[in-house]
């Protein structure tokens, strides 16, 4: 140390303080008496009360971008949910609703066969249920095609109706399917009997009626007949039953020109929209082709007299023949 300068420092006896071992005896046992005082007396409440609300908005601003990443992540995660439920609720919704449609169509096929089984048991002819598959491809033919054919028994020419009346004739048969020739076919013809009046006539199909019709020729104009009359299968051509309904006048054209009357009527069968018909088994033996057709009533005699004049005009000439030959031999 320099010469002239003074030591101001406290001599080391001086410098010396409490050991470490006493500060840790003093400060353990201030801790533990104020936790017991504070348990005991809340005597620290006021300060931990007063230090928390000096910290609040401190606490508010730490705490929030916590809570924004937090509730941005269950957002997105809500909204991909809602999404899903959404997506989920749409196909429910779209298979209840083709369900329901299945549930209506399959109600109105009830109908229908429940139709057709209370006009079956009009008849006791046995019959088989057949779908219609589709339309025949000829546009200038009237045909279905159903799949029932000779391995099920079906014989061409059995007659075919629906939960209605009679829709047509069975023309062709295959082994697994069958061509049904509907009775608006301009080749078909059914003989028919006037249910309230009890005349028989036949039934035409007239294809250029609007929608398909029937059409009943060859009827005087002075004949019983009234539009709503209802047409009946009269059974006399051996292949269709008795009594099945086939058509309703609608229209009835009398002309002073003309001694028969034009009568056209509504098939009762639902010729364009069938899905199930039954296929009978025809009264008589089965047929290939469509029904004939019956030649006139009111021109019939005069046919009959003119041949039969011609028959005796023919039979003349060869007389007259042999008698010319005579005279040349005879002198």
């Amino acid at each position: 140390m320099p010469l002239g300068t003074l030591d101001r420092t406290a001599p080391p006896l001086f410098n010396q303080g409490p050991s470490a071992l006493s500060k840790l005896i003093l400060f353990s046992a201030l801790a533990l008496f104020l936790m017991v005082a504070d348990a005991r007396f809340h005597i620290v409440q006021p300060l931990r009360v007063a230090i928390g609300a000096v910290l609040y908005p401190v606490q508010w601003l730490a705490i929030k971008p916590v809570q924004m990443f937090v509730g941005g992540g269950r957002y997105f995660e809500d909204l991909q949910l809602a999404q899903r439920r959404e997506a989920d609720a749409r196909k429910a919704l779209a298979l209840q609703a083709e369900r329901a449609g299945q549930a209506e169509s399959l109600a109105q096929d009830n109908a229908r066969l429940r139709s057709m089984l209370e006009l079956r048991q009009l008849t006791q002819t046995p019959g088989r249920a057949a779908e219609v598959l589709y339309d025949a491809a000829d546009p200038y033919t009237r045909k279905i095609v159903i799949d029932q054919g000779i391995a099920n028994g079906v014989a061409a020419g059995s007659p075919v109706i629906d939960e209605h009346g009679v829709l047509g004739q069975v023309t062709q048969v295959q082994p697994f399917s069958s061509e049904v020739t509907l009775v608006i076919d301009r080749d078909l013809a059914i003989p028919v009997q006037n249910t309230r009046t009890g005349a028989r006539s036949v039934a035409f199909g007239d294809a250029n009626a609007h929608g398909g019709g029937l059409e009943l020729r060859f009827m005087a104009a002075n004949s019983d007949l009234q539009e709503g009359d209802l047409l009946a299968t009269s059974g006399v051509d051996g292949v269709y039953p008795t009594g099945l309904p086939v058509a309703k006048i609608v229209r009835i054209e009398r002309r002073a020109d003309s001694g028969f009357a034009r009568i056209y009527c509504a098939p009762l069968a639902k010729v364009t929209a069938a899905r199930y018909v039954l296929v009978l088994t025809p009264v008589g033996p089965a047929k290939a082709s469509p029904v004939p057709v019956a030649p006139p009533v009111a021109p019939a005699p005069a046919k009959r007299r003119t041949d039969r004049s011609d028959k005796t005009e023919k039979s003349d000439k060869p007389e007259a023949k042999v008698d010319a030959r005579k005279e040349r031999v005879t002198p």
